[in-house]
């Protein structure tokens, strides 16, 4: 692990550990080269020591480096540094999504309009490079303090999707599609259906299918129908609960 004042290259000076994931840790930096902050994801030991994982990361994140759109999180350099392999990113300053649901409750019409239509233009702009996310959740959305929203981690689920059929480290399983729950192939739909799980949790402040593990909510996307948003917020608009139902088919195709 990193500690407040370590250098990367001789140029990253890092601050403070401001997150922690499955795959590995974020810290904020300084970049003394440019002069300005930066985040730096740091890919956990565990991961580091498969050459073949290592490979498959560099590859997708080096593909998520040529996006380049207001909504989503730019990536500035994918680095081997001796045994360390990290990512250097944007720095947002602001709160996840997720977060912003747990202290509003759930969000009215136009504030959950807004929000998706950024997330949208930044998964459009992705699905136009042929590069899918994989792991669309209010976690890896991120409101900036002047409001704007962008999408952070494009690309970096793939990696870890080659690597293990385990539909935690795929993706969450909260927001899972169906056609990825089940270990067939995924594509921009699958994005598109975890957006709309997203959306719903949005209007509604809840999530449409919960358990006691992985599995049996992974079965419930797969096998149960959602309650319409409505049942549980009269006040959502009925074309935005027709996009959420629509979004949420469990038929890729549909």
């Amino acid at each position: 692990m990193l500690k407040v004042g370590d250098f990367l290259q001789d140029r990253y000076e890092i601050l403070e550990k401001i997150g922690s994931g499955g795959m590995s840790d974020v810290y904020k930096a300084k970049c003394h080269k440019l002069n300005r902050l930066v985040a730096i994801k740091v890919l956990k030991k565990e991961f580091c020591t498969d050459a073949g994982f290592v490979s498959n990361f560099k590859m997708e994140a080096q593909a998520a480096a040529g996006l380049s759109h207001p909504n989503i999180v730019n990536v500035y350099d994918v680095v081997d540094d001796g045994d360390i392999h990290y990512i250097v990113m944007e720095l947002i300053e602001g709160i996840t999504l997720k977060n912003y649901i747990a202290t509003k409750g759930c969000l009215d019409n136009k504030e959950a309009i807004g929000i998706a239509i950024q997330i949208a233009q930044g998964m459009m702009a992705a699905h136009e490079r042929h590069i899918i996310h994989r792991d669309i959740k209010p976690q890896n959305i991120i409101i900036s303090m002047d409001g704007k929203v962008k999408v952070a981690d494009f690309g970096i689920a793939k990696a870890i999707s080659m690597q293990t059929k385990n539909s935690d480290a795929i993706g969450s399983v909260h927001y899972i599609p169906p056609e990825q729950a089940s270990g067939n192939i995924s594509d921009a739909r699958s994005d598109i259906y975890s957006f709309g799980i997203t959306l719903y949790e949005m209007v509604t402040g809840i999530l449409p299918f919960d358990g006691n593990d992985a599995e049996s909510v992974a079965i419930a996307h797969m096998e149960q129908e959602l309650t319409p948003p409505s049942r549980l917020n009269s006040n959502i608009a009925p074309g935005l609960e027709k996009i959420i139902l629509k979004c949420t088919r469990k038929n890729p195709d549909e």
